[in-house]
């Protein structure tokens, strides 16, 4: 991608990280003074979830990978490293890690969870150090109370006593500050981290009814009736989903009565996050989130044991075509905008598009693992496959933000009325669409239209932009005013392939052919007066140390008069197609 800037990794001194306010660090000193007295463990559960055995096998090597930064630990304790990105800080001081090491054979990881364990408790279970905010600490205190059993046999009786003051201490914190988790995945996940505290933990009992009255208000503030965060992150609801069964599944083993508000809200979610799924599984990857951490969604909907559904039109803004083995999953709605939208991406009317198990067009995704710069450019509308126009992104910050940390600019403009009207004919799903982000700045709305067989084996779409009123017409005509070089507004229509799928120019130069891992075939034609070119494009997955470079369809077209459009198709010839048995994930 032209316009995105190199890799590189923003290093930041651990020590740096960890500078908290006073009234913070005050607090988590009162939380071990006056907070709760843990005795032991009342109950000790399972893990929630398994782990990666290739990841437990790097950490026991010392090859530690977090949040795509890798470190050789070299004899050293991960606590030791000078310098870090501030995703890997927060990564390591999360302690998901511990799933990895635990789910190695004959607790084969275990000696270095101890010893990584007595290390933190020894420098940092005190309070001192990076990992003290409450969503950290929230996560900390899921992962070491899920891996107890683990982590306490054959623990020495020093370590063993640290370890359940660091668990009253976290407690105790997560008690005090509640009221300051905010809202979504963040109050969900401290509350959560409660409840768990509440009903493993010696001396934490009277912690429960607080924390299930406190959940059950944060779900129904933050979940909406449609099982849609406020946030429209699919990878946040998946977390926040996983949460809730969590907890719902330890109340049944611990034999507490089953809790409404957290089963209303568990049914509500699944058949959303099965909506927002693709074919190979994955979750759609915009406004911030992933793929979804792989098995997490299949464990948590397993759990939740509700009949396999899907919404009946959007689901958290996204509508949905399927066939047969492709998933098509197009953002329907406007982007969160304001205060809490740091995260949101400029991808109103942008499409994902999967094959049986194999991603085709993408999104390049989040960025935030990889930096503020990646973070920004992973925002933008150029970086989704989407029409953007003139480089000017459909949602937009406020004048002057760039000034500030680029991890917490917000959005303040973008599409207000996004427009959705979903068919289906007898041989195909069907959707039209519009956004209004450009009609305030240029008078312009984005059009797109999209068809999906019902066999999967062809897409047709068309993009246009049009001036729809006379008003319209008015502020276009006076941006054009503001052209002095005598050119018109160019627009650009943007297809990101999955850095797996190999393309290139065909037919001459009529035609994109895509060829997939499993030697599936895709075919990219097109109408109209645009310019076909394959241009450099980034994918950014924070499971990887580092970008990866990929390829991009761009259609260029100059806007003709008060409105131009151009039609395109993408399909997958019958006679290229695959030998069977590469089956697409289904409920």
């Amino acid at each position: 991608m032209s316009d995105s800037p190199e890799f590189s990794t923003v290093m930041q001194p651990m020590q740096g990280r960890g500078r908290m306010r006073l009234s913070d660090r005050m607090a988590v000193w009162r939380a071990g003074v006056s907070g709760p007295r843990v005795t032991g463990f009342v109950w000790q559960p399972f893990p929630e979830f398994t782990g990666s055995e290739q990841q437990g096998e790097r950490l026991v090597a010392g090859d530690l990978r977090l949040a795509g930064h890798g470190v050789a630990l070299a004899g050293r304790m991960p606590w030791q490293i000078d310098a870090a990105p501030a995703a890997f800080i927060d990564a390591l001081h999360g302690f998901a890690w511990l799933d990895d090491l635990a789910i190695l054979p004959n607790g084969a990881g275990r000696a270095v969870a101890q010893s990584w364990l007595a290390d933190w408790l020894l420098h940092h279970g005190r309070g001192r150090g990076p990992g003290w905010s409450l969503a950290l600490v929230a996560q900390r205190q899921i992962a070491m109370i899920s891996h107890a059993r683990f982590l306490t046999q054959a623990m020495p009786p020093e370590d063993s006593r640290r370890f359940l003051s660091a668990l009253g201490r976290q407690a105790g914190l997560l008690q005090m500050r509640m009221s300051r988790a905010g809202h979504g995945r963040a109050r969900l996940e401290v509350l959560a981290a409660l409840v768990h505290s509440a009903l493993t933990l010696g001396g934490m009992q009277s912690a429960l009814k607080p924390a299930l009255n406190a959940m059950a208000q944060a779900c129904a503030e933050d979940i909406d009736a449609s099982g849609a965060l406020r946030s429209r992150n699919p990878d946040e609801l998946l977390a926040v989903f996983a949460r809730l069964t969590g907890v719902a599944a330890l109340l049944r083993q611990t034999g507490k009565p089953a809790d409404p508000a957290i089963d209303i809200a568990i049914a509500r979610i699944a058949p959303s996050l099965r909506s927002l799924r693709h074919a190979d599984g994955s979750l759609v990857r915009m406004h911030g989130g992933g793929r979804g951490a792989p098995g997490l969604l299949d464990a948590a909907l397993a759990r939740a044991n509700l009949r396999p559904s899907r919404i009946k039109g959007l689901a958290m803004g996204y509508a949905r075509l399927g066939g047969r083995r492709v998933s098509v999953i197009v953002d329907a709605a406007p982007p969160l905008l304001g205060p809490g939208s740091h995260r949101s991406h400029a991808a109103t009317l942008a499409f994902e598009l999967v094959s049986g198990r194999e991603p085709v067009i993408v999104s390049a995704g989040s960025g935030h693992g990889f930096g503020p710069q990646w973070h920004r450019a992973g925002r933008a509308t150029a970086n989704h496959s989407t029409l953007s126009l003139m480089g000017y992104a459909s949602a937009r910050l406020a004048r002057g933000a760039t000034r500030a940390d680029p991890l917490q600019q917000d959005f303040v403009t973008g599409p207000q009325i996004v427009e959705v009207q979903q068919s289906e004919i007898k041989t195909a799903e069907a959707i039209s669409l519009s956004h209004d982000g450009w009609r305030a700045t240029h008078g312009l709305v984005h059009l797109r239209a999209l068809q999906l067989a019902n066999d999967g084996s062809l897409l047709r779409g068309e993009d246009g932009l049009a001036a729809m009123t006379a008003a319209d017409r008015m502020t276009l005509d006076r941006v054009r005013a503001r052209l002095t070089d005598g050119s018109d507004l160019r627009f650009a229509v943007r297809f990101h392939l999955h850095p797996d799928a190999v393309a290139k120019i065909d037919m001459g130069g009529t035609a994109v052919s895509i060829q997939l891992p499993n030697r599936e075939t895709w075919v990219f034609r097109h109408l109209g007066d645009a310019v076909l070119s394959l241009a450099p494009s980034v994918y950014l997955d924070e499971e990887r140390m580092r970008p990866r470079a990929t390829k991009q369809i761009v259609l260029s077209a100059a806007l003709s008069g008060y409105g131009s459009a151009v039609s395109w198709t993408l399909a997958r010839p019958v006679g290229l197609l695959p030998a069977p048995g590469d089956d697409a994930q289904e409920d």
